[in-house]
């Protein structure tokens, strides 16, 4: 049976650091992001994620990342933790493409078992909303 949550989330926390510097080209860097969620998924997170920006000024002109980030919470009655890999791309205008998958064998205590598809969304007024469509043996 799969199931579907949705949940606003905030960031409270961004350290970022560049680890290409000095080179023509794209802005590389990395950050570790702390988020707090609310919604079918209560609780918050830390991520590890790779950047890159084609130009520094103008995040429309192209950028991207992919990240590694532990959830800790309550998704629907259950309790517990679980890693999702995601990534995403902005290309101009166009809507952000992302998507991920929750890493099997990852979940603990009542999350134990979850597997699933990640999805991540920024509206025009700059809400962020996590989907999850999960299973959990």
């Amino acid at each position: 049976m799969s199931n579907h949550a949705t949940s606003s989330f905030n960031v409270t926390g961004w350290d970022q650091t560049p680890y290409d510097d000095g080179v023509p080209g794209p802005v590389m860097g990395r950050a570790t992001v702390k988020k707090t969620f609310t919604g079918d998924l209560e609780g918050e997170s830390v991520a590890e994620l790779l950047l890159c920006q084609a130009d520094a000024k103008d995040i429309k002109a192209g950028a991207g990342f992919i990240g590694s980030e532990r959830v800790t919470g309550r998704l629907g009655e259950r309790e517990g933790s679980f890693v999702m890999q995601h990534w995403g791309v902005i290309d101009g205008d166009a809507p952000p493409r992302t998507g991920g998958s929750i890493i099997p064998g990852s979940g603990t205590d009542g999350l134990t078992g979850i597997t699933g598809a990640v999805e991540i969304s920024v509206d025009a007024e700059g809400k962020h909303t996590l989907t999850l469509d999960y299973e959990i043996s």
